[in-house]
């Protein structure tokens, strides 16, 4: 199996697929860039939750089932089917069953699904062939990470990228856990007194009856960062060996890095970037850490002048998530495509629609099935909510996508309600997993780099294409 060696500048993929939403980087996606060479990339977010709304739909294909018989720890996958899978999937207008929102505690059975999840993501993506698979986690979504660590390593993950956050844990965290070892990260809770720390803890130990296996395979570390600063911060004070970066610029889909200085903003609300907020890569580079860029790259000239600049490549989200083998639902990335031909797409920078606090990409076109829809305010998935110390010293966990009571109970501010939407749902709806309301089933949120709005200049006549044609288009002549 090729390895991510980052001593070997041979192995360094030009070409990192990004690890976009909930599910868009799918493992098809994956699998097919890193069966031609570069770098596939799983997104690790909501993986549990995904795995049992598709078991609920009957696991066509039945890829999951072959995948979950190969989970190490016996017993685990037997008792996700049976409480999840349905042979027929789910009668029309049933709504999915869900998980518990996971808290900082977590029961060793929700680890071992949390684990589950992530193995299966990766475990597909691999299968069939000895390419590069990452999987792509946000700092922000803390709860799961280490189960979800763990669970990547087992199916033998070659690279580990993080970004929204500060990641200074990680690389230590997956020292450990190559080793079975326990790991812990610092877990971020408002409100907390001078002098108290929360964290997270996760000893692999706990799940293995007998004795533990051999050492697993330790992936590398990518840290998604947008400035110089952290970058430093993270090569020379992370608790681990970083070995590269992925330099996210504000044009990328998703979140965003909030601008640098004082706040301003355009006149349609969306945050402004200045020089202040561009990366010296002359200062990056005297790290001595390969680097790839992302966001506006996604192009054969993007790709050369990233190289001339002394990346190793580049990072391509957009092109990646609307080809076919994406997760985002067929009809989704027809009417997207359609209409980014003949330039009737708007992609803003919402400073407000993450709970997170985040800019965050979101597409508008004139078929959105999501325009003009009230959505209910629920949060039941619960990814992006924020820990925060009550007074009576307990740790509670507040969003502010949900019901404006149940937030300003629990000692939110109205204001930050405000704009504010559920990405947990929304995104998990744009791959064909929304959840059946009273109001109808779960509007999608669709979130895209700035690259879109130029789509039409690598598309030509096509309506579809592969991840086999977005290789070809940034490398072309490469075998």
């Amino acid at each position: 199996m090729a390895s991510l060696d980052t001593s070997r500048s041979w192995f360094l993929p030009e070409i990192i697929q990004g690890g976009m939403g909930v599910g868009v980087s799918s493992w098809q996606l994956a699998r097919a860039v890193a069966q031609r060479g570069q770098l596939g990339v799983v997104s690790g977010t909501g993986t549990e939750s995904t795995l049992i709304r598709r078991l609920q739909d009957g696991d066509v294909g039945g890829h999951l089932r072959r995948s979950m018989a190969r989970f190490p720890l016996r017993g685990v996958a037997e008792d996700v089917l049976r409480r999840y899978f349905l042979p027929e999937g789910r009668p029309p207008g049933t709504p999915y069953k869900v998980l518990p929102m996971a808290r900082q505690i977590i029961p060793p059975e929700r680890q071992r699904m949390m684990m589950l999840a992530a193995f299966v993501e990766v475990d597909l993506a691999r299968a069939g062939h000895d390419g590069l698979v990452g999987m792509n986690l946000l700092a922000k979504i803390q709860i799961p990470t280490l189960p979800s660590l763990y669970g990547a390593m087992l199916a033998g993950v070659d690279a580990i990228l993080m970004g929204a956050g500060i990641p200074r844990e990680i690389p230590g965290a997956l020292d450990a856990l190559a080793a079975h070892q326990p790991a812990a990260i610092r877990f971020d809770v408002e409100g907390l007194p001078d002098g108290r720390v929360e964290h997270l803890t996760f000893d692999p130990a706990i799940h293995w009856p007998d004795e533990l296996p051999p050492p697993l395979a330790r992936p590398a570390f990518l840290a998604i960062i947008a400035s110089n600063s952290l970058a430093t911060v993270l090569a020379r004070k992370a608790n681990g060996r970083v070995d590269g970066f992925v330099i996210e610029g504000p044009t990328a889909g998703g979140h965003n890095a909030p601008p640098r200085g004082e706040p301003r903003t355009n006149l349609r609300g969306e945050p402004l970037y200045g020089p202040r907020d561009v990366v010296d890569l002359a200062k990056l580079r005297e790290l001595g850490l390969p680097f790839w860029l992302a966001g506006g790259q996604g192009s054969p000239e993007g790709l050369v002048a990233a190289r001339a600049a002394g990346a190793a490549g580049i990072q391509v989200g957009t092109l990646f998530a609307f080809c076919d083998e994406s997760g985002m639902t067929p009809a989704l990335k027809r009417s997207v495509l359609e209409h980014a031909r003949t330039g009737e797409i708007d992609i803003t920078t919402d400073a407000h629609a993450s709970p997170t606090g985040y800019p965050f990409k979101v597409v508008n076109w004139p078929e959105n099935p999501a325009a003009h829809v009230e959505r209910e305010r629920v949060c039941d998935l619960g990814y992006l909510r924020v820990a925060y110390a009550a007074p009576d010293g307990t740790i509670g966990y507040r969003c502010s996508g949900e019901p404006i009571p149940q937030y300003l109970a629990k000692g939110g501010k109205l204001e930050d309600t405000q704009g504010r939407r559920c990405l947990c749902n929304r995104l998990t709806a744009a791959i064909g997993l929304g959840q059946v309301r009273d109001r109808g089933v779960e509007p999608p949120l669709v979130t895209s780099g700035d690259d879109l709005l130029a789509i039409d200049r690598f598309l030509g006549d096509r309506a579809s294409y592969t991840a086999a044609d977005v290789l070809a288009y940034l490398r072309p002549g490469a075998a």
